[in-house]
């Protein structure tokens, strides 16, 4: 009986991937160019799974458990963090073959079900301490904390960083005799909390007895209030990603002496002089459980605009990914330049800014111009013409609420 597949991969093994149930024989290779792009072969099975994630999430709460803003959000965060790909990954496998040829200490078979295990006892505790580090050391929190900015659990958030975190809220609370092993629903759901008992704790990746062993475990009690503990309140995707380094740029330059500022870099996010290295519990903002996060109002028109758009983005962006070797350099920029430009644009339109009309007419005009050459081209041909009308007909209305904003700056003036 033949087998369903999508990206070269059956449904079963897709799956199976998603949860890390993937046996040695399907995951072990001899070669550096047999390894498949597991994201790629990945992705659809997890949209899938956030689709059903949404639509179980309406039968039990009569309403969306995910918000569009905040999806959008993590989506456009995602799609960031692939972009160095396009430049790097080459450089990072050249790096580790380098390395593996001149200074590798010994060699398993590569074939061999006891490497396999052991490789991944190895890389989840590797996992663990790396993710710990990014907690604990200030420079790495910088980076991280993009992923912990959503005030929403679910599993888009993880696009926020990277797809290896699976969550799972939408199933069960407690998974019995598992909660001791894995890092189920539970454990996470407390490491994504700004609760004062979950701050720092439960840093695993696959395995809990990480955290249970070096003393970072908490379980889940009190209801967990999700986000930072000092929420950024935007979904512009810039301030999301990079607006942590201003502040540690600030604090490093008002610490008084070396040993301060090196501190500020290598310690803690809540150190300061005087504190333990990872801050005073006490300094954190106590919870209610009456928050709520944040969701500006915006019309369903808006929503439904900004949705469509970011669709058609998509589609441009996995062509990029897709086709990036056999691109020139200078059209890779440009649509690198565009996604960029078009994240950023969305991102003010959902924020609601005051020059988001005129940054979307200057992209709408510049995605006429990149179809009229040929650079951007639809996933189905007959929906060329419908795409290039709507882009035209927004190019339009943006440039009428950019004369509109204007006379009515000019009106307030006199």
């Amino acid at each position: 009986m033949a087998q369903v597949e999508v990206n070269n991969v059956t449904v079963s093994q897709g799956v199976r991937m998603l949860f890390s149930l993937m046996t040695p024989n399907e995951s072990s290779f001899a070669t550096v160019q047999e390894v498949p792009k597991y994201v790629n072969q990945a992705t659809p099975y997890f949209f899938g799974l956030i689709l059903l994630e949404i639509v179980l999430g309406w039968l039990k709460t009569d309403g969306p458990r995910i918000k569009l803003n905040d999806f959008i959000t993590s989506l456009s965060a995602g799609m960031m963090s692939r972009l160095p790909q396009l430049v790097m990954r080459s450089l990072e496998l050249s790096a580790y073959i380098y390395v593996w040829n001149n200074f590798r200490l010994l060699e398993l078979p590569w074939d061999s079900a006891w490497t396999w295990w052991l490789a991944f006892l190895g890389v989840d505790m590797g996992y663990y301490w790396f993710h710990r580090f990014a907690h604990e050391l200030n420079i790495l929190w910088a980076a991280h904390q993009v992923h912990h900015s959503s005030e929403y659990y679910n599993l888009s958030t993880a696009l926020r960083q990277s797809v290896t975190q699976q969550f799972s809220s939408w199933l069960v609370k407690d998974l019995g005799p598992l909660e001791w092993i894995l890092n189920t629903p539970s454990h996470h759901r407390v490491h994504h909390g700004r609760n004062p008992y979950c701050i720092d704790k439960n840093y695993a990746g696959i395995l809990i007895i990480w955290d249970r062993m070096f003393g970072t475990f908490a379980p889940e009690s009190d209801k967990v209030v999700y986000g930072l503990t000092h929420p950024i309140s935007t979904f512009e995707i810039w301030t999301v990603e990079f607006l942590y380094y201003p502040y540690l740029w600030q604090r490093f330059w008002k610490a008084e002496g070396i040993s301060n500022k090196l501190s500020v870099i290598f310690k803690g996010p809540g150190w300061t002089p005087g504190k333990p290295r990872l801050g005073d519990i006490a300094d954190i903002p106590q919870i209610t459980g009456e928050e709520m996060p944040h969701d500006p109002t915006w019309s369903p028109a808006m929503q439904a605009y900004v949705l469509v758009q970011f669709l058609l983005l998509l589609d441009v962006y996995n062509n990029l990914l897709k086709d990036q070797t056999i691109l020139s350099e200078m059209t890779a920029l440009l649509l690198t330049a565009y996604v960029l430009l078009s994240l950023t644009s969305l991102g003010f339109l959902i924020d609601q800014r005051a020059n988001a009309a005129e940054m979307e007419m200057l992209r709408c005009v510049l995605i006429m111009a990149l179809q009229q050459f040929g650079y951007i081209k639809p996933l189905v041909p007959l929906l060329a013409f419908p795409i290039e009308a709507f882009v035209l007909i927004s190019a339009v209305y943006w440039s009428l609420q950019c004369v509109n904003q204007r006379i009515n700056r000019m009106k307030k003036q006199n």
